[in-house]
This record gives structure tokens, C-alpha cells and sequence, in this order.
């Protein structure tokens, strides 16, 4: 399955929307029917910090969502572009992202930078999806989330074409 690409204003309205696709194609890629709140949990709660964090830093800058099934896993990516249009990561944006090494608020040149608690959303995320990635790039933070599927392609019972 190809990576279906969706970028919104950051408006609370259209995180639902995001919710919706994600669910729709979390399904179409093979996500067990059991997993599919999981996923629209945790691709809620993603979008809701980007949200946050663009209408208090960017807000004319849109919040950005890659959802690609491929491979036996279905993957999410929420990006935030605080960090490019801010110059620096603030707000909601701040989380206790892993730098290089995996150490905990590193940054790229191996300079501490400040470590926010774990947040909630962050911590509800990473108890959702199979697999979550949390990443500090020139761009923003990057969440990168996955679940296992199955092969799409394959009859399945109950599932429409």
C-alpha cells in the first residue's frame, strides 16, 4: 500500500479527521480489528500535542501525518514544525525526546539540552502503539508510531474490499 499524506491546519476540529483516516487506513493495511482504537488513541493524542504546540508557536504552519502499511507493520508519522519556525523546541513541543545515542534530551552536537518530564500524552502513546519513535529534527518532533499487519491483499473474513 502506498503512504497516503494528509497535512491540516492546527485546529482541535481536525484531529478527529486525522483520527478517522488513520483508522480507515489502519484497516486497509490489516490491522487487527482489536488494535484499531489503539491506533486512533494514539494518532489522537499525537496530532492533539501538535496542535498545541503549532497554536501557541506556529499557527499558520500546518501539522503534518504520513500513514504508510507496507511490510506487515502500519505506520504512523506526526511531525510538528516548532522547531523551524520557532528556532527552537518550546512548549508542548518539549518532551524528553531521545537524541543520537538513545540518551535521554542529547542533542545532535552531544550538548545536554533541558529534559522535560515524561509527559502523559507521551507516556499513553508509547502504551498504545506496538512501536514508537520520538525524534527531534531540524524540521520539528517527529512521532513516528507502528502496529503489526497483515498482508492486505490477503482474504480476510469479514473484511470488505
Amino acid at each position: 500500500m502506498a503512504t497516503v499524506e494528509m497535512s491540516f491546519t492546527p485546529l482541535p476540529a481536525h484531529v478527529r479527521t486525522a483520527r478517522l483516516v488513520a483508522t480507515a487506513v489502519a484497516r486497509r493495511s490489516g490491522v487487527d480489528e482489536a488494535l484499531l482504537d489503539e491506533v486512533r488513541l494514539a494518532v489522537g493524542e499525537a496530532c492533539s500535542r501538535a496542535v498545541e504546540a503549532h497554536q501557541e508557536f506556529c499557527p499558520d504552519e500546518p501539522v503534518r501525518v504520513a500513514l504508510t502499511g507496507a511490510g506487515g507493520r502500519f505506520e504512523v508519522v506526526v511531525t510538528d514544525n516548532v522547531a523551524a519556525a520557532n528556532g527552537t523546541l518550546a512548549g508542548a513541543a518539549q518532551a524528553s525526546v531521545a537524541g543520537p545515542e538513545g540518551q535521554p534530551g542529547s542533542g545532535s552536537a552531544g550538548a545536554p539540552q533541558p529534559v522535560v518530564p515524561s509527559e502523559l500524552g507521551l507516556a499513553v502513546i508509547e502504551g498504545l502503539a506496538d512501536d514508537v519513535e520520538i525524534a527531534r529534527t531540524k524540521a520539528g518532533v517527529i512521532i513516528r508510531m507502528s502496529w503489526p499487519s497483515a498482508d492486505p491483499d490477503l482474504p480476510s473474513r469479514g473484511r470488505r474490499a
